[in-house]
């Protein structure tokens, strides 16, 4: 493969973008179970901005697979691969409607500096599609958290 990257950095990137793959599917599996479980007054608002989150977050973790195979190297797509390489954890309680933006917030920070550490790694290879991908996702994560963060005050 001979895109100007070469293969050390192109691996160092993709376990990076593993690593944000990951992140982002377990945010958007925790979103879609909010979505379905919702409860409370704010029940019509929680339940459409989780559907809204979780549908970008199904573009955003195809985007970071195709990204990593465009690399050269295999996307992470089981279960067992994002439980390894995530750092957002599954819940192990049922949260109610204000545990479940503030976890949701947690997840979206999370997402953010899991994007913010590969992006050296990117910058110092000359992978501008990378680089231009993770601005992208932090840009959004960033505007979520915040939107969700509107929420608890």
């Amino acid at each position: 493969m001979e895109i100007g990257i070469d293969e050390a950095q192109r691996k160092s990137i993709s376990e990076g973008l593993s690593s944000l793959l990951a992140d982002s599917y377990t945010l958007y599996l925790k979103t879609h179970n909010y979505h379905w479980n919702v409860e409370g007054p704010m029940f019509n608002t929680l339940h459409l901005m989780f559907e809204e989150q979780y549908t970008e977050l199904a573009t955003a973790v195809d985007n970071i697979a195709e990204r990593i195979r465009a690399l050269g190297f295999p996307a992470p797509g089981s279960y067992k691969e994002f439980t390894e390489l995530s750092s957002i954890k599954d819940d192990e309680d049922r949260p109610n409607a204000t545990q479940m933006i503030e976890r949701l917030v947690q997840g979206q920070e999370r997402v953010v500096k899991t994007a913010r550490e590969i992006f050296p790694v990117a910058e110092a290879a000359g992978d501008q599609s990378t680089a231009d991908l993770l601005t992208q996702r932090m840009h959004q994560h960033e505007k979520a958290a915040w939107m969700l963060r509107s929420l608890l005050v």
